[in-house]
């Protein structure tokens, strides 16, 4: 292969890279919503605490959100989630009552939307019914808290899982419903741009298989041990550092991948260090919804394991084509454009995110 033909290969292997972590900066992964289902005889609260984030560009503007000389008005997405949430006790629809919307009460804080339902009689089995995503995108999810006075349970609402049932027991909890958070899982380390961003940096300098293994395990086991820990309530860290910190850990991978010669020697030490920081991240998605810690347990490891089958995934289709990249003598030279591409998003991101968020 030329050199002028190698060159544009690592020009285009660049803007690739760049290009894709610039479009995946519009898109962190999805928004969520929490909610907190109250089931108290024949009556059903449902209450939504939902970003700005979350809205629709289509839905704000209807809302005159940032319009010069119209007051936000917050009804139409009262109205939108009033269509798209529905109630069912023993398969039978439950009333809806009017709703109310609570306008976020400082920059930054989240809406709160109340919905209550009047079914015909205490439901014995409950059927939650989540189409949000035809209103704020099919990358908006939804984590309910499902709560009764005999238990808790937990489900996380996506596109391919809108429904959730839940049998209403007299006593004790139940966590059915915890195998949707594996589902979640794959698509919060698939989707997160930066975790992805992250790996690719760590074996981007390639080595053997047992320095690739001794990566990836460390990185597994360090964010598995923060994420329970967060997610546990036992130890919590800032969400602004934990993300600035996980843009910094990028940043600083590629450089090693640059400055470092023998970088691989010690990458498994970086990467546990850095995936304790990122056990951090996974954990608020969970954390933040206000799990009870005996349902959590469950939700936790299954969420974990999604983490864990997602991660895979990426290592599987990115470690044959760095392989088939070693056979070729401009190798490292795409190592390098590479990790320069990785380190200017990396250094981008931490600017974005330590001092304009």
């Amino acid at each position: 292969m030329s050199r002028r033909v190698g060159d544009l290969l690592l020009a285009g292997l660049a803007l690739l890279v760049i290009a894709t972590a610039f479009e995946a900066s519009a898109h962190t992964g999805g928004t969520t919503g929490f909610a907190t289902i109250t089931v108290s005889g024949q009556s059903v609260r449902y209450s939504l605490s939902l970003a700005m984030t979350s809205v629709t560009p289509q839905l704000a503007d209807a809302m005159h959100i940032g319009q010069p000389g119209y007051t936000p008005d917050y009804q139409p997405l009262l109205r939108a989630t009033e269509r798209q949430i529905r109630i069912y006790s023993n398969d039978t629809a439950c009333e809806s009552a009017p709703g109310t919307i609570s306008p976020p009460s400082s920059e930054g804080a989240n809406i709160i939307v109340v919905l209550y339902f009047a079914c015909a009689q205490a439901p014995r089995e409950l059927t939650i019914r989540d189409d949000l995503f035809d209103a704020l995108g099919t990358d908006y999810h939804t984590l309910a808290k499902i709560e009764w006075p005999g238990g808790v349970q937990q489900f996380a609402f996506q596109p391919e899982s809108r429904e959730a049932h839940v049998t209403i027991a007299a006593a004790g909890e139940s966590t059915r419903g915890v195998g949707s958070f594996f589902l979640l899982g794959i698509e919060h380390i698939l989707t997160g741009y930066d975790h992805l961003l992250f790996l690719l940096a760590l074996i981007l300098r390639g080595g053997n298989i047992w320095s690739l293994l001794k990566i990836i395990t460390a990185f597994t086991l360090a964010h598995s041990i923060t994420l329970a820990l967060a997610a546990l309530n036992i130890v919590t860290l800032p969400e602004r550092l934990v993300e600035a910190t996980i843009a910094l850990s990028i940043a600083y991978v590629a450089a090693e991948n640059l400055f470092m010669r023998h970088a691989v020697s010690h990458r498994w030490a970086v990467a546990f260090i850095f995936g304790l920081v990122h056990g951090f991240g996974f954990s608020n998605v969970l954390r933040e919804l206000g799990l009870p810690k005996q349902g959590l347990v469950l939700s936790l490891l299954n969420f974990n394991l999604g983490v864990e089958a997602g991660q895979a995934i990426a290592v599987v289709i990115a470690v044959p084509l760095l392989m088939w990249l070693q056979r070729y003598r401009w190798e490292p030279r795409a190592v390098t454009t590479m990790s320069v591409a990785v380190l200017i998003f990396g250094l981008i991101l931490f600017v974005d995110r330590a001092v304009l968020a």
